[in-house]
């Protein structure tokens, strides 16, 4: 399955990931900023206890756009329904490889993006974190995931054929991928999002693509 297809609105989005280091963070910060800036309210909820989220709000000299609110606890569901209720938005930086946390961020979401970036073994590292969704899919049969390709190196086999890997999965692949950046690092190093650093760069313009078809999606679903 490698197209789009959602079910309803996506208030509370969790970007989870078993294998670490794909870039799950720095997307949480970045999808978080490009709502804000279209005029939503945004909340961040760091969810991992390595607290990455809360550390690069911590370097940061201007003013956010968004709270960013530690909470990596296993009751999570329970307790964001309330605090959620005052954003438009939720984004949840989740947790790598505790299964406690991540259930609760599940169950807390309303859509489960999965990045990956385009090798096998980030493939293969997902079965994870796609049964634990699926299992959440059971008491909540309205949740949606889909997978979103990190980190896509242009003009590579891997860069072009990486969807055909996910042809098998239960899940969707987003259209919209992120590609290898060097200003994605050097804005998170700053406390800065790639919105701040270059608004009108390929690397802002891919972000605005992917809330653009979260958003567009849930539009044509309304309508």
């Amino acid at each position: 399955m490698n197209t789009t297809a959602y079910a309803h609105d996506r208030k509370i989005i969790s970007l989870l990931q078993q294998k670490g280091g794909v870039g799950k963070t720095t997307l949480a910060i970045n999808i978080a900023a490009s709502f804000a800036r279209s005029g939503q309210r945004v909340l961040l909820i760091d969810a991992d206890p390595q607290a990455s989220a809360l550390a690069w709000s911590s370097t940061r000299q201007e003013p956010l756009r968004f709270p960013v609110v530690g909470m990596a606890k296993a009751n999570l569901h329970q307790e964001l329904p309330a605090i959620a209720a005052d954003y438009d938005r939720v984004i949840i930086d989740g947790a790598p490889r505790v299964n406690e946390l991540a259930r609760s961020a599940i169950l807390a979401s309303d859509l489960v993006l999965i990045p990956v970036q385009p090798l096998p073994f980030d493939v293969w590292a997902s079965n994870e974190t796609v049964a634990l969704i699926s299992e959440a899919q059971q008491y909540r049969p309205e949740l949606d995931a889909a997978f979103l390709i990190n980190r896509k190196i242009a003009q590579t086999v891997l860069g072009r054929d990486v969807t055909k890997a996910f042809t098998d999965q239960p899940f969707p692949v987003l259209n919209t991928k992120i590609a290898q950046r060097i200003i994605f690092a050097e804005a998170v190093a700053s406390g800065q999002t790639v919105i701040d650093a270059e608004p009108n760069g390929e690397a802002s313009r891919e972000i605005t693509a992917l809330i653009n078809e979260l958003t567009q999606t849930n539009e044509r679903k309304a309508a």
